[in-house]
């Protein structure tokens, strides 16, 4: 039997791994061949002795190695679900427009969502038209905490402020005026934002 070259080990092993990345699932034997060009023969062999020393983990469909492991366990997939109001308050979107990946760390435990925002009565705090917001689900907040609020049904993005017989919602834009209500519902606390480049 011939000696597996190392050369191509690494060639396989990195494929999986890129592949994964983009992609959040291992590669066929058959995308694997085509990705560096030898046999889906020549791959399935390679693949066994790769699972045999250690190199790879494959168990006849499955392939991962030790990075993808860790990519595993270490990101968690938030839905995008629509718009937010940074303004006026509109209707929400409940539509899933898609999911990314995300490290964990960056949000700790708990369920997220991420809101695309619209508007600009948050620039003050960075927060701009089209800019992702992660955030964290929630049905209370701390006086000053930027939480994604129903008022009447309707969206809005704003810091949120309890006081003396009402709820006080503040835009983030000096141009603009806070908005004074009896109760609005808490959907979450904006956790993270990221510009519109996802």
């Amino acid at each position: 039997m011939r000696t597996k070259s190392p050369d191509t080990m690494n060639k396989i092993k990195e494929y999986v791994e890129r592949y994964y990345f983009e992609r959040k699932t291992s590669p066929s034997i058959r995308e694997i061949a085509g990705g560096i060009g030898i046999g889906k023969t020549t791959v399935f062999r390679y693949l066994q002795d790769m699972s045999e020393n250690g190199m790879v983990t494959y168990d006849g469909e499955s392939i991962t190695t030790e990075k993808t492991n860790k990519l595993v366990t270490s990101t968690v997939s938030i839905p995008i679900v629509g718009r937010i109001a940074c303004g006026t308050p509109n209707l929400a979107e409940e539509n899933i427009e898609e999911y990314i990946s995300l490290p964990k760390s960056m949000f700790g435990e708990g369920k997220h969502f991420i809101l695309r925002a619209s508007g600009d009565s948050m620039i003050d705090i960075g927060i701009a038209s089209g800019d992702l917001v992660v955030i964290k689900q929630a049905t209370c907040a701390e006086n000053g905490q930027v939480v994604a609020a129903l008022v009447d049904n309707e969206a809005t993005l704003k810091r949120y402020y309890k006081e003396t017989g009402h709820i006080r919602l503040h835009p983030e834009n000096s141009s603009m005026e806070d908005i004074i209500v009896d109760d609005c519902t808490i959907q979450g606390i904006a956790v993270k934002v990221f510009k519109d480049v996802i």
